[in-house]
């Protein structure tokens, strides 16, 4: 067995029905400043089609980041994001450790994925941010394409924004390149995957003089 086989764990019982679901807070009016992400509250996953007919999706569970957001020049807003490659995640335990080989995000030699951004845009709640995704000591541009989904202050006095996105990758470009034929034709992973992430970032006070 390898990479993307299916976990024959039980299904895990029915979780209580979630309340319905809140309007994006508008509390903060200006969102301008320093932030760090929490990653407590955030997402980076992804997802990619297994054996053509399904998809198997995962997340990476140790990240940290940081942000300049600059509302009235977006141009000089700007996103640093380190994640630890190892902490990848799928809900089976041999496709995690699949994953962490040299077919894949090579660990040993290669323990962390960066982001940097190089360029951002804003049209209202719109955000587009392109930068250099490394993965595998391999460099290559790519643009994610943002939303705002609320900001405002919580019951310990921070000021949060969050935002949710995605944009669709080929793997093989930073050498993720393992993949197996079918008998039926096709392969057992694609090689598009798409990059999801839900963000809630804490805005920095500044340091007193």
């Amino acid at each position: 067995m390898g990479l993307f086989n299916r976990s024959k764990s039980s299904v895990p019982a029915a979780q209580p029905v979630a309340a319905a679901a809140q309007p994006a807070s508008t509390f903060v009016s200006d969102i301008a400043g320093d932030y760090v992400l929490d990653p407590s509250h955030s997402r980076l996953g992804f997802s990619a089609r297994h054996a053509m007919v399904t998809k198997v999706r995962g997340s990476f569970e140790e990240f940290e980041g940081t942000a300049h957001v600059d509302t009235a020049n977006p141009a000089a807003s700007k996103v640093e994001v380190t994640i630890q490659a190892a902490s990848v995640t799928t809900g089976n335990e041999q496709r995690d450790g699949h994953l962490k080989t040299a077919d894949f995000f090579d660990v040993e030699n290669y323990p962390t994925i960066t982001f940097v951004s190089t360029d951002v845009t804003r049209q209202g709640s719109q955000w587009s941010i392109t930068g250099d995704l490394t993965i595998n000591a391999v460099t290559k541009p790519v643009t994610i394409d943002f939303e705002e989904t609320g900001s405002a202050k919580d019951p310990y006095g921070n000021t949060r924004i969050g935002f949710e996105g995605d944009t669709t990758i080929d793997r093989t470009e930073w050498d993720l390149s393992f993949n197996a034929a079918l008998e039926t034709g096709g392969v057992l992973v694609s090689e598009k995957v798409k990059l999801e992430f839900d963000i809630s970032a804490i805005a920095q006070v500044p340091a007193v003089a």
